[in-house]
């Protein structure tokens, strides 16, 4: 049973995309192969950027779905669902649901400070819930 965990923004975040970028670096640094699911190729796009600019001692190894290695790389961004590697760790960027959580040990979403962002955050933690999976909340 997956565990997912919502992390609550707030105004001094740097958007989705920012948190989500700082969650990806710590969770690599605990050797964690990851998916990104984002909404569009664009966003994908701005999070593949934000992973470049973290500091070098942060480095993050990542590509964007169908680039890269052919043996992949630890963080792999996608921006369809049918994307989306079986791997441990899912974090999702996008509005939607991951699909199939129950394929990933842990997933982690955001609720983001627009109100309705917040409300389509509450119904994928609804969602999640009747899936079984365990849930858990973290403030910013």
């Amino acid at each position: 049973m997956p565990q997912v965990i919502f992390y609550q923004l707030t105004s001094s975040d740097n958007g989705v995309a920012g948190r989500a970028s700082e969650v990806i670096a710590s969770a690599f640094a605990n050797k964690q192969k990851i998916s990104v699911l984002c909404d569009t190729q664009a966003q994908a796009e701005e999070v593949d950027e934000l992973l470049w600019q973290l500091p070098a001692d942060r480095f993050v190894p990542h590509n964007l779905y169908g680039e890269g290695p052919q043996s992949g790389t630890p963080v792999e961004i996608c921006w369809r669902p049918e994307q989306v590697a079986r791997r441990q760790m899912v974090v999702n960027v996008g509005s939607g649901m991951v699909p199939s959580p129950n394929q990933h040990r842990q997933i982690i979403d955001f609720v983001p400070v627009d109100e309705n962002a917040k409300q389509a955050a509450r119904v994928r933690y609804k969602n999640y819930q009747q899936a079984g999976c365990n849930m858990q909340f973290k403030s910013a």
